[in-house]
């Protein structure tokens, strides 16, 4: 019985001549851009102005851009001291991480949007170390002008270019409008993977859009059509990102606010499906958003913070009813008075989109109130977190023998195809009932069949009338077995985010949960035995210590096992437990 998804090393062979082949060709593109010849096709006439001034509805990081004008650099949650006007383009970066979000500009949209009368010398600083990066990288090189590096660049280039232009020299005019004009060409032809091929074509034609006359006017055209083919490829019916990412959903849609609104002002008509994208994707982020106002950490995602979620669908209609079901994204989310719940539902994505997927069947998250309780480890592609929490192990869900349903490739074909993730259950069940008495998900996936020889089934009911929240993990045959080699450990993990006080009960089998608000929500369960055990979560890149509940048991000889659990508030007239 196949159970395990088909991936690129079930052929080795196979896998093995088209990884070098890829690699190969790799090498000779690399080679080929830093000749002469791929410079002149860069070049081209040059841009006549400013066309139009973008808004960029990404919030700005205004604390680190104060300290970049004292001399410090604040980037991907390291620090760089460079004292006032230093130079940190010939200085080494504290980690790639580090440089790669330098030399994305992550640090531009801060100093442009420090309040002029208070900061008057944030522009120049602004324009100073644009141009220093221009006197040495203003040809393209392996990494600064990678695809990793130059969309984002592109991107905040595009919406700075009429600040920077306003109080730059007429020479140096010249050179921001022509580098600008010349890496939107170079990001056109950049393969990076399917992943981000809408938000490289959407920074392409922004920057079209910024640039005036017939420099801007080809750029939007070579853009138009193939932005909305990927459109149509990446954004799902429902809303979702093809990766399953939450998180690159909302960015997504930021990157699509702002195209559409410089498309606006320059008077040309946006690509067919960016107005159905940007209302898709609005519908998404709301689903996607907790009680805490922070979206779910699913596949690859980050929670965000409630400020950058409130402005992606700051143009959304705050009365329009969240759905409870998103079909093509394979997510539940199930709403009552103070407990909101997410549970990933879908297998993960699959080939070139699973480069951010994580091996996590089943997982939740759930707020109570304004409170996140449960999460998962927030595992993505731009933190310094370890690929080992793309596991199993990573999210709150269920672990068979301390094994993981899938795992992202590693070594050369890791650097050949990406990360993507191989294995895993091929499809999970999902039903779902809802009354006035609450919302039944009952969820099924077979991604432990071939190693265990069971499926594991996960339902789960929101009480509406006691705000209760109950969960059921069974494991049943998925087919005959005839010998099993002892009892398989089952660990239930959940979790916990960082600000969540933690006690265990004089029973060992309780947990006392207490968020910021200091509302109590007791977790109780069946399981053989409960432990807390060290956990991580990242936010904003950065790893934050944390604990997990597990609970623990084993897998009969027959197949079978079955752990409950629920979360049910505090009776203020209870008398509390203590550890």
């Amino acid at each position: 019985m196949t159970t395990r998804r088909p991936g690129v090393e079930s052929q080795p062979l196979i896998a093995r001549a088209l990884a070098a082949l890829l690699l190969l060709r790799r090498r000779v593109i690399e080679e080929f851009q830093v000749t002469p010849v791929y410079r002149l096709m860069l070049g081209g006439p040059p841009p006549g102005g400013v066309a139009v001034r973008p808004r960029d509805y990404r919030p700005p990081d205004l604390e680190s851009a104060k300290r970049l004008l004292l001399g410090r650099l604040n980037l991907a949650s390291d620090t760089m001291e460079i004292g006032q006007g230093g130079d940190p383009w010939d200085t080494a970066s504290p980690s790639r991480r580090f440089a790669v979000a330098l030399h994305r500009f992550d640090w531009l949209p801060g100093l442009l949007a420090l309040d002029h009368n208070q900061y008057p010398e944030a522009e120049s600083e602004a324009l100073r170390l644009t141009l220093d990066w221009l006197a040495l990288f203003s040809e393209v090189s392996a990494f600064a002008w990678s695809a990793e590096v130059i969309e984002r660049r592109v991107y905040h280039l595009a919406c700075a270019a009429p600040r920077l232009v306003a109080i730059a020299s007429e020479v140096e005019q010249r050179r921001l409008l022509d580098t600008l004009a010349r890496q939107a060409r170079h990001l056109l032809g950049q393969k990076g993977g399917c992943i981000r091929t809408t938000e490289r074509l959407a920074a392409a034609m922004l920057a079209g859009a910024v640039l005036a006359g017939a420099v801007g006017q080809k750029l939007i055209a070579a853009c138009a059509r193939r932005l909305s083919t990927a459109l149509r490829e990446a954004v799902l019916p429902d809303g979702g990102h093809r990766s399953r990412s939450p998180q690159q959903a909302m960015e997504l849609l930021f990157d699509l606010l702002t195209l559409d609104d410089a498309l606006h002002q320059r008077g040309v008509s946006s690509p067919d499906g960016v107005s159905r994208s940007i209302d898709r994707l609005v519908g998404a982020v709301r689903f996607f958003t907790l009680g805490d106002g922070r979206l779910g950490a699913f596949q690859g995602g980050e929670s965000s913070t409630p400020e950058r979620v409130a402005a992606s669908v700051v143009q959304d209609d705050a009365t329009a009813r969240t759905f409870g079901y998103a079909p093509h994204s394979g997510y539940h989310r199930l709403s009552g008075r103070r407990i909101t719940a997410l549970v990933d539902a879908a297998p993960a994505a699959t080939g070139p989109w699973s480069v951010t997927a994580c091996a996590q069947p089943l997982a939740i998250e759930v707020t109570c109130g304004s409170d996140r309780l449960i999460v998962n480890t927030g595992w993505s592609y731009d933190s310094n977190a370890p690929q080992a929490l793309r596991l199993s192990g990573g999210g709150s869900t269920v672990t068979l023998g301390e094994a993981s349903a899938g795992e992202p490739l590693t070594g050369w074909l890791a650097s050949a195809f990406g990360a993507r993730l191989v294995g895993g259950p091929l499809a999970i069940e999902a039903r779902r009932n809802e009354n006035e008495q609450g919302v039944w998900v009952e969820l099924c996936h077979h991604g432990w069949a071939e190693r265990f020889g069971v499926t594991h089934e996960r339902r789960i009911f929101l009480d509406l009338r006691t705000d209760e929240l109950r969960g059921e993990e069974a494991f049943e045959p998925a087919e005959a077995v005839l010998e099993r080699r002892g009892l398989t450990p089952i660990s239930l993990r959940f979790h916990l985010a960082p600000e969540v006080q933690v006690s265990l009960a004089r029973d060992q089998r309780s947990v006392l949960l207490r968020g910021p608000s200091n509302v109590g929500w007791w977790f109780r369960n069946d399981a053989a035995e409960v432990a807390l055990e060290p956990s991580v979560h990242y936010e904003g890149g950065m790893g934050r210590r944390t604990l997990q509940i597990v609970l623990k048991g084993h897998l009969g000889l027959d197949g079978h096992a079955r752990i409950r659990w629920k979360l049910t508030p505090v009776d203020p007239t209870e008398p509390m437990a203590h550890p």
